[in-house]
């Protein structure tokens, strides 16, 4: 799949099994926000960390203030 700049898009999992979604994005740059504002884990198959309501509302919001540093707009669904 090929996502125009500027377009909003987003992406869901709906089979209700673990899947993994590699993402390419051009001109680089788009990377180092997901590396400033993801969870590192011990391998690339190492699952998701689970996140409680607070961890998750904490990582919206850390999401919300990196953003416009990286010429991203986050839409609420």
């Amino acid at each position: 799949m090929s996502i125009p700049s500027n377009a909003p898009h987003s992406f869901r999992n709906k089979s209700g099994k673990t899947a993994r979604l590699l993402c390419m994005c051009a001109p680089a740059g788009q990377e180092e926000l997901f590396m400033e504002v993801g969870i590192p884990v011990e391998s690339r198959t190492a699952p998701a960390p689970k996140l409680n309501k607070d961890e998750q509302e904490a990582f919206i919001k850390k999401a919300v203030a990196l953003a416009p540093k990286y010429r991203t707009e986050l839409l609420k669904p």
